[in-house]
């Protein structure tokens, strides 16, 4: 006898309908999966087969044959089992058809019958909404994940016997609710503020900037001169995530199962701080089975990169192209991935190997070549593609003993928040989400500037010889600059500030 039970899987970031087929027929005992089955789902038939032994029905001695289609994709994990069980028990006819085409249905089958949790169910029931399926049938752990999907039923189900029951009509399983509002209002304050930095007032000004119009930073001082707590700062002064961007970030967690216990959404930006020590395919994603790098992780949040000099080369080279087109796409010989990555990327970096070049307290114990190799790990196309260039000096002790309270994030985050609402109005139904991501077009129609802005710009090209794409940023950074200014036009002082901010742009001080 032959059924059929919809199940899901995931390629990517982004859910596929699967069609789970279990034939029974006489003959010798056997069971054999097909469908490019990798080898956790191959492994699925004997805890399937415990499963239904333990739940009290009799598993079938005969010839079995279960396929996954479309049988041209690989499968992977263990999201299979439940529906592997559900078919073989629909085939034997203990389970009603009826039910079956109405739900995808998936979950990990321990020995006695209980469901576990897996991966990827926020996705999956995306899948379900957009496929106008009444519903999905996840471990009860999952439930809460995919809840936050709307105009989709999500049942959690505990044991192999309650869903038995319930696609038989003899019991009732309630749908799980979600209050993704309250999830909101649940998120945890952050940690540090600016308020308890000292000093570095130009320092947080160009974070504000960077802040309000998702502009990538770098940060250059000696150690000690608080960069790393600046750029956990950052985090508290962005704008709050929205649903749409928490959906794509919870969806790259997902899959990866990195997702707390009972959390079902992320509900503040990420910030991503890898280790120097990290490799390429760590930093951008890949491996045999590919799986979402960091970038990925840091999507619609912060990528933060301490002591960039000290990564690799060639891991620092992988950036440029996410940063320039916010996604990664890794191939392999039966199919190509691609996982969105658009992160606000901050860098710090001392000035040299020993820290101290042009510090005025400590003496530099580093030659012009030893700086120059350490510099140059940092190639120029991406340092080009970095916006904003600040230099972060030592704090004097006037500033570390001063007892002037400092303005606080939230005051910061008012005025970053008011930018990106202009900025929302500004690419309201575009895809883009804060001044950085403009194209060449948008720069040229939001971006306008005055007489005394272009003899500015001009000259600062002929000294500085900055290049197109350096070009290009200053005027997004003016562009931001004059939003916190609340100004419809960019004026001379907002297009100064900018070319400020392209200090490692200065041959004299970037050998």
């Amino acid at each position: 006898m032959l059924a059929k039970v919809l199940s899901s899987s995931v390629l990517g970031v982004d859910a596929f309908i699967v069609e789970v087929e279990v034939d029974i027929r006489q003959g010798l005992p056997s069971f054999q999966t097909v469908g490019l089955p990798e080898a956790s789902v191959k492994e699925s038939k004997d805890r399937v087969k415990s499963a239904i032994n333990n739940s009290g029905y009799r598993f079938p001695d005969d010839r079995i044959t279960v396929n996954l289609a479309p049988a041209d994709i690989k499968k992977e994990g263990t999201a299979f089992d439940l529906p592997i069980a559900v078919g073989i028990l629909a085939a034997t006819g203990i389970v009603p058809h009826q039910r079956l085409s109405e739900y995808l249905i998936l979950g990990e089958l321990s020995l006695d019958g209980r469901i576990k949790p897996v991966r990827g169910s926020l996705p999956v029931a995306l899948a379900a909404r957009n496929s106008r399926l009444r519903g999905i049938i996840v471990p009860k752990q999952n439930a809460s994940e995919a809840a936050v999907v709307n105009g989709v039923e999500v049942l959690p189900a505990f044991t192999l016997g309650e869903l038995v029951e319930f696609l038989s009509s003899l019991r009732s399983i309630r749908p799980e609710s979600i209050d993704v509002r309250a999830i909101f209002d649940e998120a945890l304050s952050d940690d540090v503020d600016f308020s308890e930095v000292k000093g570095q007032e130009h320092v947080k000004r160009a974070l504000e900037v960077a802040a309000a119009g998702g502009h990538n930073v770098i940060m250059i001082g000696p150690p000690g001169a608080g960069k790393t707590m600046l750029a956990k700062c950052l985090a508290a002064i962005l704008p709050p995530i929205s649903f749409e961007e928490a959906i794509e970030a919870t969806k790259i967690y997902s899959v990866i199962g990195m997702l707390k216990k009972d959390q079902g959404l992320i509900t503040s930006r990420p910030f991503r701080a890898p280790h120097h020590t990290i490799s390429d395919a760590g930093l951008i994603g890949g491996g045999h089975i590919p799986r979402p790098g960091e970038v990925s992780l840091a999507h619609n949040g912060v990528l933060f990169l301490d002591e960039l000099a000290e990564f690799k080369k060639n891991v620092l080279e992988v950036l440029r192209q996410p940063m320039e087109d916010g996604h990664v796409t890794i191939a392999r010989a039966l199919t190509s991935i691609t996982y969105p990555a658009r992160f606000m990327l901050v860098a710090a970096m001392n000035p040299c190997p020993c820290g101290y070049f042009s510090d005025p307290n400590h003496e530099c114990t580093c030659s012009y070549t030893r700086i120059h190799r350490y510099r140059s790990k940092v190639s120029g196309p991406l340092m080009d593609r970095i916006d904003i260039h600040v230099d972060v000096p030592a704090v004097p002790y006037k500033d570390l003993a001063s007892r002037d309270d400092a303005e606080s994030s939230a005051s910061i985050r008012e005025r970053v928040n008011r930018s990106r609402a202009a900025q929302s109005e500004r690419f309201e139904r575009t895809k883009i989400y804060c001044n950085a991501q403009m194209s060449n077009r948008q720069i040229k129609k939001y971006c306008p500037i005055d007489g005394d802005s272009h003899r500015l710009l001009e000259m600062a090209i002929d000294k500085l010889g900055l290049s197109a794409r350096a070009f290009n940023r200053i005027l997004k950074i003016a562009r931001t600059i004059a939003d916190l200014e609340e100004a419809e036009d960019i004026a001379v002082h907002h297009v100064s500030e900018a070319i400020q901010y392209r200090s490692l742009d200065r041959n004299s001080l970037f050998p």
